[in-house]
């Protein structure tokens, strides 16, 4: 007969396994399931999940919001994580032989956080809205001075994220023949590694928001095959080479990069941090930097034609998704174009403006 413990292990694993391989989950995705799981595991003293109930729900509710964690307690929007990523895993543990008649669908709702704590946890916060300007990418990008391989890279892999828009997964699983200098295109197609968000297949076309960025990124492209004689299947920004100073000192020193991709992107987002710094400006993320990106493209924006062809070389599905996640504007841009905009002038047709609002939400 099998304990509580390996019980649970075997059934996190099929689900693991199911979201991975048959949905596309990413490894981040996947550790950040693994963490309300270890959560609720903590709760219930490895008690089998078979066991879960009303009583356990609203029992863990109340354990996750005072939990403390090097002497803090939990924001409600990470308290919001954990428990929506419990409620899918509970909802397809009650689908699975041995739990259908032990778990109920009623029992996991009672997992659900108050609406009014919902919407605050889903709020975006002020911070949230702050991203780079083009002229902060393009003084991060001045102030390093290539004088090594590494400085290359890191200038290319800045600004090629910016001008790409793309995420952070993606960018460091992208071969160097999914990029197109000529046409200024990128393939990211998973069937070729790049990891894109929900295993999804995205063209896309670099924005050219500055001539400057373009040219850096071109010149890496060029010196990774005519001077590196990178192969198309190798990464397009490789890892660091690191080696030993000398065989009696047992030091390490960076020596240029090789032909082998990161194992995940927090050696891109370490990059970023460290890049901000010399730069004298506060960290701004991988993630920020596509913030910036879309925000810098739908302010060149004329029409919904436009609008929409934004939208789908980000890989977004809805238009609304542009606009409503990224779109937002933070509350200094919010008082410029309030006040920038002309009271005193000529009102337009409101009937016309909201009709092409709702075609582009539409689309």
């Amino acid at each position: 007969m099998k304990n509580a413990k390996t019980r649970n292990e075997q059934m996190k694993r099929k689900y693991f396994k199911l979201l991975t391989e048959a949905k596309g989950f990413t490894d981040g995705t996947i550790e950040v399931i693994e963490k309300a799981l270890w959560d609720y595991e903590e709760f219930s003293k490895e008690e089998d999940y078979a066991s879960f109930n009303e009583k356990k729900a609203r029992e863990f509710k109340k354990w996750l919001a005072i939990k403390k964690h090097r002497n803090k307690t939990m924001s409600l929007s990470t308290q919001y994580t954990r428990l929506t990523k419990l409620i899918k895993f509970f909802e397809w543990l009650s689908q699975q032989n041995g739990y259908k008649s032990r778990i109920s669908t009623d029992d996991i709702n009672y997992l659900q956080m108050s609406k009014k704590e919902a919407k605050i946890a889903t709020s975006p916060k002020v911070d949230s809205l702050e991203y780079p300007t083009l002229e902060q990418v393009k003084h991060v990008c001045q102030v390093i001075d290539p004088k090594s391989e590494i400085d290359f890279r890191d200038k290319a892999l800045i600004s090629f994220t910016l001008l790409s828009g793309m995420r952070d997964q993606a960018i460091i699983s992208l071969p160097l023949g999914c990029f197109d200098a000529e046409k200024l295109f990128i393939n990211q197609d998973p069937s070729k590694g790049v990891g894109t968000k929900f295993s999804k297949t995205i063209p896309t076309f670099i924005f050219r928001f500055d001539e400057d960025l373009l040219k850096v990124v071109l010149y890496w492209h060029q010196y990774l095959i005519n001077e590196k004689k990178f192969n198309l299947t190798d990464p397009l920004f490789p890892k660091t080479k690191v080696g030993q100073i000398s065989d009696t000192n047992y030091a390490f020193q960076a020596e240029g990069v090789e032909p082998f991709y990161w194992k995940g992107a927090g050696s891109m987002r370490q990059i970023f941090k460290e890049r901000c710094e010399k730069a004298n400006l506060k960290y701004f993320s991988p993630h920020k930097f596509r913030h910036a990106s879309i925000r810098l493209a739908l302010d060149k924006c004329r029409s919904a034609e436009q609008i929409k062809a934004v939208s789908q070389n980000l890989g977004h599905e809805s238009v609304s998704t542009t606009l409503l996640t990224y779109g937002r504007l933070a509350p200094d841009q919010i008082g410029k174009v309030i006040k920038n905009i002309d009271f005193n002038g000529e009102d337009l047709d409101s009937d016309k403006k909201l009709r092409e609002i709702m075609k582009i939400m539409q689309k």
